[in-house]
């Protein structure tokens, strides 16, 4: 639990000794001052301040388990990021303020205590009002962060604890502290965590639909890391760093922790250090003050407890007014077991509409959930990857019909909890789950379709090694061509090829001498050299390998392994790399051929989609609707670079085309990119 509690302890540490140094700064300065009998006053505002603070941190919790899927999204996220700008104008502040807050306070004191009762009141409450609110936000985003609350609190709790008992230290003059080294060390802490939080609110707001680039990864770590790991689950919990992140998630978050630290140590360089505790001098001196020399309170005509009970009653009838609105729009989220033993445990019959559940993993595998038809099996809504003690939330659509979880944990057993009938809603649309069997036939075809276009490539290597030996290079460039795109067009078993696809086809990145290195073979090194001028002796060798290994392919590919899950993801995987690597010429070796290419992968992910239209037309028949009209709108500006004299270069492409082609490439990835998700092999049938 430290793992989820440590970002939550040092911001409350750092904003309760803050708000108690404050604190005892007023308290010492009116007991020096002979103002004791107004010391109620300062608590009064303090009192205010905490039922502000407790009812802002429950209208935010109660309000947002309400709101739908997206909206849940879209609110973590916007308040993440005030919650990141919060700390870090506080971490700034502390830093610039730490030397002169106690001589700061005493001067609003005195000034407070010729204005009266209400001015001192307003003091204490702005003074500790600003850091419970900061408290709250930040521990709310905390609480979300990790999904669940037990940990964030306690950490927040101990942090606040601990503050109290250093801000009674430094004023019973009982311990001695540099505040400016410790709000410097404290301050660096919390940038390193607001960049998390700044992240994981990015990927909110992705979530949510309101900013894009949710299914662009910078990295996947999953298929190597466990993220229920001890070691992952430390990361993730005290950095905000996940086993996969999107690319602005890591901008953002590389962005945000590079500017700031260097601000801040920037600052921290050109300051001067503090005397220790000074903040906590003045009430040091006067601990030692008699009562004698304390004036009396002035008294008014209303009974003493009306003020103070009317500051902390107000926030918190506030506040409860706005959660009785916010439940009477949409009812709470449901908390829901998932695990071999509970799965389903506190599911009931839900009520038509939109619902937000809480899938909380009881047990102590890794999970997969789905909500299910479990007549049809149709779904209706799933998470995969739920770590063991974790709770994410699953939004659904709940119509006329039968209900049941399922529950799939990692190397267990699959569970299904009792069904649920719902009457009274509108037709839900639902995914039909689709299993390897499915898959079966497309993939038999599709290996029917490799296994021709890999003898055919077999005999188009032979004839480019035969011009090679014979010396007749120009008659090797032409069948180089025709050989590269038919290697081309079968893009969707590039997996399957495993090494071979390496040796047969590999880029020339990473090689320093690219004639030269012998890393570097296959069509793209063959290319180099013939249109770089190499010699027929120097590139027989070349030709004679690449004859070799593809010879080698024909042979291993019928008794290789493929994974039927990959037809699916190379549908859209195929244009993603031409997008990469063809569009942006990473893969011209001389030729200026990479248009050429690009024909050649779109003609590849035709054959493909054609094996799986009947899957896909079962399941959403506008996607290959879309697709098909981004096919044509791609292969049209691509055929019109393809002229009587060959193929255009792309870098002799006017600027307006290029662009043109990239956006509707572009474009046709996002209509692509359903396809994986509809075709996911799903452990829920």
């Amino acid at each position: 639990m430290w793992d989820e509690a440590f970002p939550s302890f040092l911001i409350g540490l750092r904003e309760g000794l803050e708000a108690g140094l404050i604190v005892s700064i007023l308290v010492a300065t009116l007991v020096r001052a002979g103002q004791k009998g107004r010391l109620p006053q300062v608590w009064t505002g303090v009192a205010a301040a905490v039922a502000l603070s407790l009812s802002f941190g429950a209208v935010l919790t109660f309000t947002a388990a309400n709101l739908s899927g997206h909206a849940q999204e879209a609110f973590g996220g916007v308040l993440s990021l005030i919650a990141v700008g919060f700390v870090t104008a506080m971490v700034f502040w502390m830093r610039r303020s730490a030397r002169t807050l106690s001589a700061d306070i005493k001067e609003k004191v005195q000034a407070s205590l010729a204005m009266g009762a209400g001015a001192l009141v307003l003091t204490s409450f702005l003074a500790v009002a600003r850091e419970g609110l900061e408290t709250s936000l930040f521990l709310w985003t905390n609480a979300r962060t990790a999904g669940e609350s037990t940990g964030p609190i306690i950490g927040a709790a101990v942090g606040l604890l601990l503050s109290v008992a250093l801000c009674w230290g430094l004023y019973r003059r009982a311990l001695k502290m540099n505040l400016t080294k410790f709000f410097t060390l404290t301050g660096a802490g919390l940038i390193v965590v607001a960049a998390g939080v700044l992240g994981y609110g990015l990927r909110d707001l992705q979530e949510s639909g309101l900013v894009g680039g949710g299914s662009t990864y910078a990295f996947d770590l999953s298929g190597h890391l466990d993220a229920s790991s001890w070691y992952a689950t430390l990361v993730q919990g005290t950095l905000n760093l996940t086993v996969t992140m999107t690319v602005l998630q890591v901008v953002g978050y590389i962005a945000y922790l590079s500017i700031v630290m260097t601000l801040f140590i920037e600052g921290v360089r050109g300051g001067t250090a503090a005397p220790a505790a000074a903040p906590a001098a003045p009430a040091a001196a006067a601990a030692g003050k008699p009562d004698a020399e304390q004036a009396e309170p002035v008294r008014t005509g209303r009974p003493r407890w009306v003020l103070p009970t009317a500051l902390v009653a107000v926030p918190v009838v506030v506040a409860g007014a706005v959660i009785a609105v916010s439940d009477g729009k949409q009812d709470s989220s449901a908390t829901v077991a998932v695990s071999e033993k509970e799965c389903g445990k506190g599911f009931g019959t839900p009520q038509p509409g939109q619902q937000v559940f809480q899938m909380h993993n009881s047990g102590d595998k890794v999970s997969e959930v789905y909500l299910v038809n479990p007549g049809t099996g149709a779904v209706y809504g799933e998470i995969e990857g739920l770590a063991p003690g974790t709770t994410r939330a699953l939004t659904a659509t709940i119509g006329s019909g039968d209900y049941a979880w399922r529950c799939v944990p990692t190397g267990g057993t699959t569970a299904t909890s009792a069904t649920v009938h719902v009457s009274g809603g509108a037709e839900v649309k639902a995914v039909k789950p689709v299993s390897e069997d499915d898959l079966k036939a497309p993939l038999d075809s599709y290996k029917d379709y490799v296994t021709k276009g890999l003898a055919t490539l077999m005999t188009q290597t032979q004839k480019i090694q035969t011009d090679v030996h014979g010396g007749d290079l120009n008659a090797a460039k032409a069948d180089w061509l025709t050989a590269h795109l038919q290697y081309a067009s079968l893009g969707a078993a590039y997996g399957t090829f495993a090494d071979l696809d390496k040796k047969i086809d590999g880029r020339a990145d990473g090689y320093a001498d690219k004639a030269q290195d012998p890393g570097f073979t296959g069509f793209l090194r063959l290319e180099y050299g013939l249109w770089h001028g190499q010699s027929a002796a120097d590139l027989t060798p070349v030709a004679d390998e690449l004859a070799q290994n593809v010879a080698k392919l024909v042979h291993d590919f019928p008794t290789q392994d493929f994974d039927p899950g990959d037809l699916p993801l190379r549908a859209h995987e195929i244009l993603e790399n031409t997008l990469q690597f063809e569009l942006t010429g990473d893969t011209d070796m001389g030729s200026g051929t990479n248009l050429a290419t690009t024909q050649a992968n779109l003609a590849g992910t035709q054959e493909l989609l054609t094996l799986l239209q009947p899957l896909l037309d079962e399941r959403d028949p506008q996607v290959l609707v879309r697709v098909n009209a981004g096919m044509k709108r791609v292969g049209d500006l691509v055929a019109a670079a393809h002229t009587a004299d060959g193929w255009t270069p792309l870098d002799k492409l006017p600027d307006g085309t290029r662009r043109q082609l990239n956006g509707a490439t572009g474009q046709l990835l996002e209509d692509l990119s359903p396809v994986p998700a509809l075709l996911e092999i799903r452990k829920a049938a």
